[in-house]
């Protein structure tokens, strides 16, 4: 049975995950929906390239930050109902709480239902479950963007990289962690289905964190 905790947690996890950080700081600083510009998503990497790099660091650590703290809700539901922290009753909490600040981010209530790919506040909620794996998807980020200079490549990797460090690396032998790490996978190349269609043809656009790309 659901509790009324339970049930407050999960609806404030999505109230969370509804924060359009990227829409409203463009809005509030820029005079911009960046949803309007570029590849049409309010997420980080969007915001990097339409508003550049200041403002694409502040809503990727804001996104990250709504992923952890929704996830971090399950400490706040009570221990009858969630069991002991690091049980598996309680993982599973913050795997169900994670995952609907996720949803909150891809359709936020507050924009019109019209959001980013989620791969900020997914890591955000990795953090919170599992902060070794967490630290396993953030290497392999940043090696294959500084190799080939594609976020969404990355993005890719690191979501793969997930269930395959709790697996082989981590050895987990909590189930659900290696299930949801088989649906960041099936989410992530849902979301980035465009982004792996331009990749294909060459067409997928990069990013130069150090130095401006020649010509420019």
């Amino acid at each position: 049975m659901i509790s009324i905790y339970s049930l407050s947690a999960l609806i404030v996890a999505y109230l969370l995950g509804s924060i359009p950080s990227a829409v409203w700081l463009g809005q509030a600083f820029y005079g911009i929906d960046v949803r309007e510009y570029g590849s049409g998503n309010a997420g980080a990497t969007n915001t990097f390239r339409v508003l550049g790099k200041k403002a694409g660091i502040a809503v990727m650590f804001i996104d990250i930050f709504k992923g952890f703290t929704a996830t971090q809700l399950a400490a706040f539901i009570g221990l009858s109902v969630t069991g002991p922290q690091n049980s598996t009753q309680f993982v599973n909490y913050q795997l169900a709480l994670g995952v609907i600040a996720v949803m909150g981010h891809l359709f936020p209530i507050f924009a019109g239902f019209r959001g980013g790919k989620g791969v900020a506040t997914l890591f955000g909620m990795v953090l919170a479950v599992n902060y070794q794996a967490a630290l396993i998807c953030v290497l392999v980020f940043v090696v294959v963007l500084l190799v080939t200079k594609y976020v969404s490549l990355s993005s890719i990797c690191a979501g793969f990289s997930f269930p395959i460090g709790v697996v082989f690396v981590l050895q987990s032998s909590i189930k659900s962690e290696v299930l949801y790490g088989i649906c960041v996978c099936v989410l992530i190349l849902v979301t980035h289905q465009k982004n792996i269609e331009r990749l294909l043809k060459g067409k997928e656009s990069k990013v130069y964190l150090f130095k401006k790309k020649q010509g420019l």
